[in-house]
């Protein structure tokens, strides 16, 4: 399966959630994103690290080791008038994703409910644990 992930999973993962377990999974074969979510990862990283008491240094290593291909803008283009008209109205900081994700006609990989009203394939972090039998 491959799956286009949201900044809020690829977190999770980072300080060591239950995102980590999907990222590993052999079920899973390839992680996709966008460069806007990876930019928001490592902003959010300094705060959670001080908020969980962790090393913001080791981090940003972790992020930089994550294994997600970050597919240049270029590609989904022509998806994002349509991805607007989908969930921009609901979050506009969504649009790029869901955009990749109408591209590659992949599940969007998300704990931000906002994509339940995006008429898209979605998982959150739970539902892909139970879908992969971890």
């Amino acid at each position: 399966m491959r799956l286009a992930a949201d900044a809020n999973v690829l977190l999770a993962a980072v300080i060591g959630g239950r995102a980590r377990l999907v990222l590993t999974s052999p079920g899973v074969t390839e992680i996709l994103t966008t460069a806007n979510v990876l930019s928001e990862v490592r902003e959010y990283v300094p705060l959670l690290a001080v908020k969980r008491k962790l090393d913001p240094a080791n981090m940003l290593l972790t992020v930089a080791a994550l294994p997600v291909t970050v597919v240049p803008a270029l590609e989904y283009r022509h998806k994002l008038a349509e991805a607007r008209r989908r969930i921009g109205e609901r979050d506009p900081d969504d649009v790029e994703l869901l955009a990749l994700a109408l591209h590659l006609r992949i599940p969007v990989w998300s704990n931000d409910d906002d994509f339940s009203s995006a008429r898209a394939p979605w998982f959150t972090t739970a539902h892909l644990l139970e879908r992969l039998l971890l």
